[in-house]
């Protein structure tokens, strides 16, 4: 693959707007956890109050006294403003009391909770009272997390995913691939500018939070009481431990670029040879246990880095969350390694000395490895997450994840590209040692030319030195010598082919990492598969028949037997039928002399409402039509007569939506 015509600064640009366009798409967040059932039922009808009205989830949400709040027809709160903790066993479970004496009408339910995995969720729903009426009551219409606050999180968690990347990965690049990059300015930029990124989106997620699972007002950042709360919450902590973190990482950046770079310095080198062995052997001592050190200190901040994620996210709830936390980790952190290394090499072969072709290996080598623990890590993270091969084609979470993966596939075919280029490259331009001649001095730049000696030997000579003139040469001068060496750099086809190579894939890479971002903020599909089942199994439990065994005992001989009564669908109006089935003890249909059947609400004063049953066969009458003019807890009477002298009369509850 050649790509030319193009600039890379500009490229990047356009990936980085693309971006922007898709992340402004992604808010509101979908929700994590998820309403599985409520009790009321959504949209049904009740003939008396209920004492309380019940929510149930489908993984562990955090919720307070204002987070659930019933109102009555003319929008006034009526509930009693205190939450019930209903939880038992894995059941997620929030009530809240109702008094006593709510008069008829259509009452709506609004809710609103923060799910296990840090993610705002809301919703609202009515339910009736005796009949349903008009409603007055007023339900925000935007959902929590939505709006330019969410798009603001968004944004901010993305790029608190980028900072992660270019930190860790950049750092890692520079202590196992190329210690001469230290000392590379273009590598240090982008090291220090991870860690702002990194530094300053965690802020502003910080101070969003209170606005993202609230108001959705962007002034309540302000919000220093909220801020309060935000701190002591679960996804609070983190964001405020990966602060302190990150504290510690500013201090490892600068013994990184600072003395690190100093000790791999190509005079520090030369000053051990020219003095005795023992001066080198030194040197070398103090390379090894400098770079020993910020391997085990930076592994261990980098690991931290990553469990402020783990610990507020998708890995913390669900199935296996003590296995998922330190899976999603290493997951992490192999992405860091491949993406952010990527990113390292990418600015060191367009800014900077020519990069070793060992320096080019090793990181094949650690892409490599990551590329194997992402693929380890990420397969059980989609098990989890996932649950079936169906939901990976039915569910936003699953197409996503597919997406990501035709980009990891997309990645690693590039990276086979630049796998081949570096194999090209030859040693006949580098030492003995495998290093390039013109990458010991990194400041080469700022050397002198040896072309441009004599000019300056013609003015140092001329008389006292100008300093304006003797600052002007020395522009000059570092630019013929930065021209030059990008111009030798440039001449190599295969150097250049792999720097177009790593380009792509970083452009890759810019947009994996905006899917990664938009699936920690889409509903995990196995969840999805629960709700849709919930709601399927509601629903049919809303269309099945309303079913009675009743049975009865009318006194005289043979007049012991049992009645089943099917009420289909079991709603108001006149579309029921029942269907009456007489039965002897051993369970075998017979015929009764008479059977009769009304149904009375008295809560209504309607009844008793008579059926008209058609006997159908032996010991079976039906009757079409049946007509419950009103929902309610209706009362079924039945009379059985087994003789001219013997009968009884039973009656149930039968609840009619």
């Amino acid at each position: 693959m050649v790509l030319t015509g193009f600039r890379p600064r500009r490229l990047l640009v356009v990936v980085a707007v693309l971006f922007g366009v898709l992340a402004t798409g992604i808010a509101p967040a979908a929700a994590h956890a998820a309403l599985t059932g409520s009790d009321p039922a959504q949209g049904s009808v009740v003939a008396h109050a209920p004492e309380q009205v019940a929510l149930t989830f489908s993984e562990g949400v955090a919720m307070g006294n204002d987070s659930l709040r019933v109102l009555d027809p003319h929008g006034k709160r009526v509930d009693r403003g205190k939450l019930r903790n209903l939880c038992s066993g894995s059941v997620v479970k929030y009530g809240a009391g109702l008094p006593p004496g709510l008069p008829n009408g259509t009452y709506t339910v609004a809710w609103q909770a923060i799910s296990a995995d840090s993610h705002p969720v809301s919703g609202a729903f009515t339910f009736s009272i005796g009949a349903p009426s008009k409603t007055s009551a007023a339900v925000p219409q935007q959902q929590v997390g939505g709006g330019l606050v969410g798009a603001l999180y968004e944004i901010a968690r993305y790029l608190a995913y980028a900072g992660f990347v270019l930190l860790v990965g950049g750092a890692a690049f520079v202590v196992a691939c190329r210690p001469a990059a230290a000392r590379v300015r273009s590598v240090q930029r982008l090291v220090v500018r991870g860690w702002a990124l990194l530094t300053g989106a965690t802020l502003a997620m910080l101070l969003l939070r209170t606005p993202y699972t609230g108001s959705g007002k962007l002034a309540d950042v302000f919000d220093f009481g909220g801020l309060q709360q935000v701190v002591l919450s679960k996804p609070g902590a983190a964001l405020l431990s990966r602060l302190l973190l990150l504290a510690a990482a500013a201090l490892f950046v600068a013994v990184l670029f600072g003395t690190y770079a100093r000790v791999h310095a190509p005079d520090a080198a030369d000053a051990g040879e020219a003095t005795d062995a023992e001066d080198a052997e030194d040197t070398a001592k103090r390379r090894k246990d400098l770079t020993f050190g910020l391997a085990v200190g930076g592994a261990v901040l980098a690991a931290g880095l990553a469990t402020t994620w783990a610990i507020a996210e998708h890995a913390s709830t669900g199935l296996q969350p003590a296995v998922a936390v330190p899976v999603d980790v290493l997951h992490l952190l192999a992405v860091a390694a491949w993406l952010g290394g990527l990113a390292a090499l990418l600015v060191s072969l367009y800014w900077g000395p020519p990069v070793e072709r060992t320096a080019v290996r090793r990181f094949s080598r650690v892409a490599f490895g990551s590329v194997l623990v992402l693929v380890a890590t990420g397969t059980y993270q989609s098990w989890r997450q996932v649950g079936s091969w169906q939901a990976l084609t039915d569910t936003s979470y699953g197409q996503l994840l597919l997406v990501k993966v035709g980009l990891v596939a997309v990645m690693v075919a590039v990276a086979g590209l630049s796998r081949r280029w570096t194999g090209r490259l030859t040693t006949a331009a580098e030492g003995t040692d495998g290093t390039e001649p013109t990458a010991a001095p990194a400041d080469a730049q700022h050397a002198p030319d040896a072309e441009d000696a004599p000019a300056a030997d013609a003015a140092g000579s001329a008389g006292p030195a100008n300093p304006a003139r003797v600052a002007q040469l020395a522009r000059q001068q570092a630019a013929v010598t930065t021209a030059r060496t990008k111009r030798i750099r440039d001449a190599d086809p295969v150097r250049r082919g792999l720097r177009r190579s790593v380009l792509t894939e970083a452009a890759v890479a810019v947009l994996l990492l905006a899917v990664t971002t938009a699936l920690t903020t889409t509903e995990p599909a196995r969840t999805a598969e629960a709700v849709k089942t919930a709601s399927a199994d509601q629903s049919a439990d809303a269309n099945q028949p309303r079913v009675l065994n009743v049975p009865f005992d009318t006194g005289g001989a043979d007049g012991k037997g049992t009645a089943r009564l099917d009420l289909d669908p079991g709603r108001s109006g006149g579309g029921n039928e029942l269907r009456l089935r007489i039965a002897d003890p051993s369970g075998k249909a017979r015929d009764v002399p008479q059977v009769a059947v009304s149904f009375t609400l008295g809560a209504k004063k309607l009844g008793p409402l008579p059926v008209a049953l058609r006997h159908s066969g032996t010991g079976h009458w039906t009757a079409s039509g049946v007509q419950l003019p009103v929902p309610g807890r209706w009362q079924l009477s039945l009379l059985v007569r087994t003789s001219d002298f013997d009968q009884v009369t039973e009656t149930r509850n039968v609840t009619i939506d």
